[in-house]
């Protein structure tokens, strides 16, 4: 028994040395982080305060505050960038006294240049000048930077870059419209500036989960990663962390603009305010196609004519918008049809769509080389960065507008197509199923598919449709689109930016 208690005295005296050792190694690892902490918190309050003179120093010259909008690739002309420029146009209209700020990362070309791009493009002309601030470090945001840990990698560099366009010039307001919102942070807790965020596609989804978790391939979920459950695992861990933490960065936001209502779902889900959030449909230039008369398409031999249908496609040359989809789809209606009697002898898919870097470019080479390999390159045309009148033409003289990316956010080149009064043959998920191809007054607004089958499918529906059936769906289409106009984006624009500019006249 006394051994016993021997044994037992030595045991605790073991573990109260132990627990000495562990405080004492701790206590000095507490004062330790509780010093770096202050020195964290005077850093950036010093940071702050410097921008803070900055600011102040500029409005005491110019005398007008100023709104900035975070937009790398402004002169890509994509959907993207003509939500930028119709809400420019109008926040101009409605503040005169409020000057206006581009950030860009475009190089080798002029402010002049860019907004005569958009004038081109989008048939767009803003009321006044604008700035652009000149960024050199857009490489740090490109996909083809980071061959691993894409999402990571491109959000660690949005901050660098963040931070190059705040240290350059110190706005009021700042407004992300391209999807950066691990820039929000260093904007408002640095920049100590009021900011807002339009979000067209969040950057990571639940979607993108379940791809990751039922080990399905596509564009961001390799084939390599889907085949081994333990990379797939790992990934699902990098996606949910890396969630949380977009979560947080885009919380910092005072107001939220979304897209569609896909997109308000997970944002909702991933930035958890929904008081400061709410969707404003992307501007689209349905007026322009309206002076095309669709009982006139009706009356020429055009359609009437199975040999001389146009099946066109608008946007830009994404991996995204599985425009491989489009080719293949288009092979295997020609091999529905192609021989017998009733065949297509000049049907045409025609691609249109910006370019914004050499990567894109890389891409329609690609594009290109499959068309050679399924035989189809005399009927398939590419058509790059064309100007807005050309665009036009082309969406008036075509029969049917295809769509094919997967969980599209929203789909302007859907809507565009729609008001010119093509038959849209959209895929069958996101906005274009939730928003846009929906019926109007009980009738029909376009085709959706989600397959090569489905699209050869659908498409050879369609083209088999007489003049009368398309001409009903085609004004069903035209008048159930008018709720994306430019009019009633600048409308819901102005009203969810009305608390950020109030600040201003404070």
């Amino acid at each position: 028994m006394a051994g016993h208690d021997h044994h037992s005295g030595h045991l605790s005296m073991c573990l109260c040395d132990a627990i000495r050792l562990l405080w004492s190694l701790l206590l000095p690892c507490l004062y330790l982080s509780l010093v770096l902490t202050l020195l964290l918190f005077l850093l950036v309050m010093g940071v702050r305060m410097w921008l803070q003179r900055s600011r102040k120093a500029r409005l005491a010259q110019d005398g007008s505050p100023t709104v900035a909008f975070f937009h790398p690739y402004c002169n890509a002309g994509g959907g993207g960038e003509r939500v930028l420029w119709c809400a420019l146009r109008a926040i101009q209209n409605r503040y005169p006294s409020v000057s206006f700020v581009v950030y860009t990362g475009d190089q080798g070309v002029t402010g002049e240049q860019i907004l005569e791009g958009a004038r081109q493009r989008f048939n767009i002309r803003l009321p006044r000048p604008v700035t652009f601030i000149f960024l050199k470090s857009r490489l740090l945001v490109e996909a083809s930077s980071y061959p691993h840990f894409t999402l990571l990698g491109q959000s660690i560099g949005s901050m660098f870059l963040g931070w190059e366009a705040l240290t350059s010039f110190v706005p009021d307001v700042y407004v992300d419209s391209m999807g950066y919102a691990f820039t929000l942070p260093i904007f408002r807790y640095l920049g100590g500036c009021r900011v807002g965020s339009y979000v067209h596609y969040p950057t990571v989804s639940t979607d993108m989960l379940s791809v990751v978790r039922e080990r399905n391939p596509r564009f961001n979920n390799s084939a390599h990663i889907s085949a081994n459950p333990l990379l797939s695992a790992a990934k699902v861990l990098y996606y949910c962390s890396f969630a949380l933490i977009y979560g947080l960065a885009g919380s910092c936001s005072d107001i939220i603009m979304v897209n569609s209502t896909w997109t308000l779902g997970h944002i909702l889900a991933l930035w958890r305010a929904p008081s400061r959030t709410g969707v404003v449909y992307p501007p689209c230039d349905v007026r322009s196609f309206l002076d095309i008369s669709l009982e006139n398409e009706v009356e020429g031999d055009k359609l009437g004519d199975k040999e001389s249908h146009s099946i066109v496609s608008v946007g830009q040359f994404r991996p995204e918008k599985d425009h491989q989809l489009q080719i293949k789809a288009f092979r295997k209606l020609l091999d529905k049809n192609g021989a017998g009697p009733g065949g297509w002898k000049s049907l045409r898919l025609v691609l249109i769509g910006g370019c914004r870097n050499q990567e894109d470019e890389d891409r329609v080479s690609t594009l290109k080389g499959l068309c050679q390999d399924l035989g189809v390159a005399d009927r398939v045309e590419f058509k790059l960065n064309i100007p807005f009148e050309e665009l036009k033409r082309e969406l008036v003289d075509a029969t049917i507008g295809l769509h094919t990316m997967w969980n599209e956010h929203f789909g302007i080149g859907v809507v565009e197509c729609m008001a010119a009064g093509t038959i849209i043959l959209a895929h069958n998920s996101g906005g274009p199923k939730l928003d846009i191809v929906v019926p109007y007054e009980g009738g029909q607004t376009g085709f959706l598919a989600d397959s090569e089958d489905s699209y050869a499918t659908a498409m050879e529906t369609i083209l088999a449709l007489s003049p009368s059936e398309r001409l009903e769906i085609r004004k069903n289409a035209r008048q159930s689109v008018d709720r994306f106009s430019d009019q009633e984006f600048e409308a819901s624009f102005l009203s969810s930016m009305e608390p950020l500019m109030a600040r201003l006249r404070q």
